[in-house]
């Protein structure tokens, strides 16, 4: 018998400086590494939900004209068994000093394509870096 995958819907932000390195942030209490943002609440929109998290997390105060949406990825949850997050990737344009908040054991930036001494989320792993890969390469 299969089981049932729970979807969670989240948004998560590219968040890039000015050597094009990424932000990824690793959980409290777990390993693996992944972009920051989280769920979206019943009936909130992608782009809030971003804003708010990254604020929370990052102590960023963002706004949502400074989002640029790129579109959206699925892949197995780094944390939750049986479970499939469906994200709204969104770029950041421009963003503040960066203070760790509620949630995050530790920071990252790292370089898109050297990644080798990091355990990745598959959504980090599989999609944004990628991403990101073909970007820098324009």
């Amino acid at each position: 018998m299969e089981v049932a995958q729970t979807i969670l819907r989240v948004a998560v932000a590219i968040i890039r400086d000015e050597a094009g390195r990424v932000l990824l942030v690793r959980k409290a209490g777990t390993r693996a590494f992944m972009q920051p943002g989280g769920k979206i609440e019943g009936g909130e929109r992608a782009d809030a939900a971003l804003c708010r998290e990254l604020e929370e997390e990052l102590c960023l105060n963002v706004s949502p004209g400074a989002l640029r949406h790129l579109g959206a990825a699925e892949a197995p949850a780094a944390n939750e068994p049986d479970t499939l997050v469906r994200a709204e990737i969104f770029a950041v344009a421009q963003c503040g000093p960066i203070s760790i908040g509620a949630e995050i054991g530790e920071v990252a930036w790292v370089d898109p394509r050297d990644t080798s001494e990091l355990e990745l989320a598959p959504l980090t792993r599989d999609h944004i870096l990628p991403m990101v890969r073909v970007w820098q390469k324009r």
